[in-house]
This record gives C-alpha cells, structure tokens and sequence, in this order.
C-alpha cells in the first residue's frame, strides 16, 4: 500500500466531502465525527459525483437520486444504488491527508474523467 498526499487537514472540514485529485486519480475525501475518509467519487446509480453530495449520519449521500453509501465499507446503505462504492484507507499526519492507493490494484482505482461534453 502506498499512501499519496490528497489534501491538507484543514481543506476538509468536520461534515463536509470535497472532490481531490492524486495524479490522475479522483477522491472524494470527508471528514465525519473527526475522521477523514476516502472513496471513489462516483456513484454506482447513475454515476454523479459524490463530492457534490452530502455527509449524513448513515455516510456520504449522492446529490442526484439520495443513495447513501457507508464510508467505512463502502456498501450502500440507502436505495437506489446496489452496488458498493470503492473506499481508500486514509491517513492523516502533519496536517496533510493521505490515501491509500494499491499499486497492484490499478483497475479499481478511480481516474480523474473528462468534462462531459467536452473533445480532447
């Protein structure tokens, strides 16, 4: 496992999910109850961003249909969605947020995508 800085402590406040980028990879980093967590930023319904959601007690809800996905497993704990959400051990030192990234888990880990709409 390596761990790859995503942010600094302060950029996530207690109850809020924030969109990060490592190098081509993107999180959805929160902090709840003083922990930070990190997920993939897409949900498994319909594939809208998770970052533009909101902290609930149960865990991170999508802003577009209400699925809620619990941010230690990932699992989704309220419909519509079925199908869990990838979650990253984090680690949090010197002010900064670390994710851990797999390096033998290269498939699963969520790419940075383009802007619907938009031609490369």
């Amino acid at each position: 496992m390596e761990f790859t800085r995503v942010a600094r402590s302060g950029q996530v406040s207690e109850g809020i999910v924030r969109r990060f980028f490592a190098g081509e990879h993107e999180f959805a980093v929160a902090r709840l109850n003083g922990k930070a967590y990190a997920t993939s930023n897409y949900c498994t319904h319909l594939d809208c961003l998770l970052s533009s959601g909101k902290l609930v007690d149960d865990g991170i809800g999508c802003s577009c249909h209400g699925s809620v996905f619990d941010l230690e497993t990932g699992e989704p704990v309220c419909p519509p969605a079925t199908v869990a959400i990838k979650t990253y051990p984090v680690e949090e030192r010197d002010g900064e947020i670390f994710v851990g990234i797999d390096p033998d888990d290269t498939s699963s880990i969520p790419r940075r995508r383009a802007a619907r709409g938009c031609m490369k």
